[in-house]
C-alpha cells in the first residue's frame, strides 16, 4: 500500500479495497522500521492517527466522500497541532504544545485526513539543508550520504521514502520547491496569500507560505483542495475563490506560451542540470507548447535582498522567544536580563542566532535605509520583472536549483554558499508568485527538479503542465533503493 500516491489511495478507499484503519497501521509500521535511517519526524502520533483513521472509516460508512477522507499525511513541525508539541526544529520549543490547530491542520482534518506526525525541519525554517534542526540532520533517501534539502526536509524524505503519500510543507526562499527537486517529488509554493498563515510558526512574514509535497502533481492538487482558502484570522490572506484543481489538470499544452529566462544559464548552474532543463523545454514542445526566450534582469540582486529582508523579518518575529511566556528558559537567571540572554542564547541553534544577528544589524538606526530600505525596493524591481515577462508568456521554466544535493556537512562551513543554492527559488518569493518544482531527471544518482512559475493565483495552470508531462514521462515514478 506504501507505493500507492494520494490519488490512489482516495480510489482504493472509495472502492472500499482497504480501510483508513488498515492503511494507517501499515505506515507507522513502516515509518517505525525505516525513519531511523532518515531522521524524517521528530513526533510521531498514533493515537491520534488511529482515532482519525476510525473516525474517517465511519463517516465513508455513512456515505460521505472526499479525496482526503482517510489519507494519511504528516504536517511539517511548525504547524500548530493542539496537544502535540510543535517544536519548530529547536530547543526553544522542545517542550512547546499547541493549545490549537493551525488554520491548514484544521482544514485538513475536518476535510478527513489522518495525521501520522509531525516531521523534522531545519531549525526555524533557516536553511536548505535540513542540518540545523535541533532533532539531527534528515538523511536524503536516495543517498544517505547527501542532504534532503530545506528547510521542509523531513516532509520531503518521509514522501520520497514511501513513509507517507504527502506531507505539510512551508517554503520561505525555497524550502518546499528546493527539497522537492533534491528528492524527486512535486512541490508546490502556492501565491502569497493563498494558504493560511495562522498557526504558521513564523519565519518571514510577508514570504512564508505553506503549501504540499507530494510525488504528482495530480496529489499536490488533491493537497492543495483541502488547504487553500481564505482565513479571516489571517490578514494576509487573500479572499479570493478558490477553483478545482484537480478539475484543470488535463487542459492540453497547445499554444501555451512558456518562457525561459536567459539569467537563468549562467556560470553557477551544472551543465548537467541544464541539459535536463532544455529536455524538459522540448519535452512540453512536443505537447503544444512555444518557447520564448526572456529576459529577467534583476535576478541577480534577488539573493542580497532576500538575506536582508528575510533575517530583518526573522529578528522581529523571533524577539517573542525570550524565556518568559512559553519555550526554552534558561535555569536559575541571576536578572532579567541574565534570563533573556541565556534562554535565546541556549535555545537558539548557530544558524538561527546568525539571521537574528544580520536582521537586527539591518534594521537598527543608521543602517535601515542603507540595507533594509534599498532591498525592498530591490523586491519591487524583481516583481516587476516577472509582471513585464507576464505579459510575454504564461509561464516561466527553469532549473529548480543550481546543483544537485550536496553531501551532509560539505556546506556547513560557508553559509553564504548554502544561501547560493537558492538563486532560482527565492524570486517567486520576493514577488509572492506560485511556483513548483517536478522531477526531470538525475545527476549522479540524484534527482533533479525543473521549476515552474506562474502570475498570481495561478497554481492550476502550474498543476496542469506538470501533469502533462508527468503523463509523457516517467521520472517521478522513479524509487529510491532500499525504500
Amino acid at each position: 500500500m506504501h507505493h500507492m500516491t494520494l490519488a490512489e489511495i482516495a480510489r482504493g478507499l472509495a472502492d472500499k479495497k482497504f480501510s483508513s484503519e488498515e492503511l494507517t497501521k501499515a505506515l507507522l509500521a513502516r515509518i517505525a522500521q525505516l525513519d531511523p535511517q532518515l531522521n524524517s519526524f521528530i513526533s510521531l502520533t498514533e493515537e491520534l492517527a488511529l482515532s482519525q483513521a476510525k473516525a474517517a472509516d465511519a463517516r465513508r460508512a455513512n456515505g460521505e466522500s472526499g479525496a482526503l477522507l482517510g489519507a494519511p499525511i504528516a504536517h511539517k513541525d511548525l504547524f500548530c497541532t493542539k496537544g502535540i508539541r510543535t517544536s519548530c526544529g529547536s530547543k526553544m520549543l522542545d517542550n512547546f504544545k499547541a493549545p490549537y490547530d493551525a488554520t491548514v491542520v484544521a482544514k485538513l482534518a475536518a476535510a478527513g485526513a489522518v495525521t501520522l506526525g509531525k516531521t523534522n525541519m531545519d531549525e526555524f525554517a533557516m536553511g536548505s539543508a535540513n542540518e540545523s534542526s535541533y532533532y539531527g540532520a534528515v538523511k536524503n533517501p536516495w543517498n544517505l550520504e547527501h542532504v534532503p534539502g530545506g528547510s521542509s526536509g523531513g516532509s520531503a524524505a518521509a514522501v520520497a521514502a514511501r513513509l507517507l503519500p504527502a506531507a505539510t510543507a512551508t517554503d520561505t526562499g525555497g524550502s518546499i520547491r528546493q527539497p522537492a527537486a533534491f528528492t524527486n517529488l512535486t512541490g508546490l509554493k502556492p501565491t502569497y496569500g493563498r494558504v493560511s498563515r495562522w498557526g504558521m510558526i513564523a519565519y518571514a512574514s510577508s514570504l512564508d507560505q505553506g503549501g504540499p509535497l507530494a510525488r504528482t502533481a495530480e496529489d499536490c492538487a488533491i493537497l492543495l483542495q483541502g488547504m487553500a482558502g481564505f482565513d479571516p484570522n489571517d490578514s494576509t490572506s487573500i479572499d479570493e475563490p478558490v477553483p478545482d484543481y484537480s478539475a484543470s489538470l488535463n487542459g492540453s499544452l497547445q499554444g501555451l506560451r512558456i518562457g525561459v529566462p536567459k539569467e537563468y544559464f549562467g556560470a553557477g548552474l551544472d551543465p548537467r542540470i541544464a541539459e535536463l532543463v532544455h529536455n524538459s523545454v522540448k519535452a512540453l514542445e512536443k505537447l503544444g507548447a512555444v518557447i520564448k526566450e526572456i529576459s529577467l534582469p534583476n535576478m541577480q540582486h534577488a539573493i542580497p535582498a532576500y538575506y536582508v529582508i528575510a533575517p530583518a523579518e526573522a529578528s522581529s518575529n523571533l524577539s517573542r522567544f525570550d524565556g518568559v511566556r512559553f519555550g526554552y528558559r534558561c535555569e536559575n537567571p541571576q536578572n532579567l536580563v541574565d534570563l533573556y540572554k541565556r534562554s535565546r542564547g541556549e535555545g537558539f541553534g548557530a544558524e538561527v542566532q546568525r539571521r537574528i544577528m544580520v536582521g537586527a544589524y539591518a534594521l537598527s538606526a543608521g543602517y535601515y535605509d542603507a540595507y533594509y530600505l534599498k532591498a525592498q525596493k530591490i523586491r519591487r524591481l524583481v516583481k516587476n520583472d516577472f509582471m513585464a515577462a507576464f505579459n510575454e508568456v504564461d509561464i516561466i521554466l527553469g532549473p529548480t536549483t543550481p546543483n544537485p544535493a550536496w553531501k551532509l556537512g560539505a556546506k556547513n562551513s560557508d553559509p553564504v554558499a548554502e544561501y547560493l543554492e537558492d538563486v532560482y527559488t527565492i524570486t517567486a518569493n520576493l514577488a509572492g508568485l506560485p511556483g513548483l518544482s517536478m522531477p526531470a531527471g538525475f545527476v549522479d544518482g540524484l534527482p533533479v527538479g525543473v521549476q515552474l512559475l506562474a502570475p498570481y493565483f495561478q497554481e492550476g495552470r502550474l498543476l496542469n503542465v506538470a501533469h502533462q508531462y508527468q503523463l509523457n514521462s516517467d521520472w517521478h515514478t522513479r524509487t529510491p533503493t532500499g525504500f
